[in-house]
């Protein structure tokens, strides 16, 4: 061949094979991404667990918290967990009584202080029933809460409307009791 003839350039090779050093650089590569793989996912576990991300290096006070965490912080510092615990059995309260007195008989309110829980009944025979049923169901409550969560069961009976008698009444006036009492 001449010098101003170009040399014919060797066809490369479909797929050569790597071979010494281009392989341990394949298997670096490799090892590398499954390591980073690796240690993100035990990254996202361990941010799971401790509550998701951090504001900077270390733990402090400013850091994001899961909701139900926040609520559960919150709840404790206020001393909270007793109405909380009554509020979820409110919630719960057919499958605490069962349906028939449940569809009888609403809980109204709690008095932390006191440890009674209100219940009104929508006739005067289902509230004698349930001021039978009242130890039974306050050892029930306090079994699910804890015991002393709810000392008494008040039970009201139905309420009735307000009786308002004649077309004029005096401001403040409770009807005609006020007069001749």
């Amino acid at each position: 061949m001449s010098e101003n003839t170009p040399e014919p350039k060797p066809e490369p090779a479909k797929g050569p094979e790597p071979s010494g050093v281009d392989l341990a650089r394949v298997a670096l590569r490799a090892a590398k991404e499954q390591a980073r793989a690796r240690g993100d996912a035990a990254q996202q576990k361990k941010q799971a667990r401790r509550g998701g991300l951090r504001s900077g290096a270390r733990a402090d006070g400013r850091d994001p918290m899961a909701l139900g965490s926040a609520i559960n912080r919150l709840i404790t510092e206020r001393g909270w967990e007793a109405p909380a615990a009554v509020g979820g059995v409110m919630g719960r309260w057919p499958e605490i009584v069962g349906d028939d007195l449940a569809n009888h008989c609403v809980p109204e309110k709690y008095d932390e202080d006191e440890r009674v829980l209100i219940v009104r009944c929508d006739s005067t025979a289902w509230a004698t029933n349930l001021r039978l049923l009242a130890p039974q169901l306050v050892a029930r409550l306090n079994e699910d809460l804890g015991h002393g969560t709810v000392r008494l069961i008040k039970v009201l009976g139905p309420s009735g409307p307000v009786q308002r008698f004649g077309p004029l009444r005096a401001p403040g006036s409770t009807g005609p009791g006020d007069t001749y009492g």
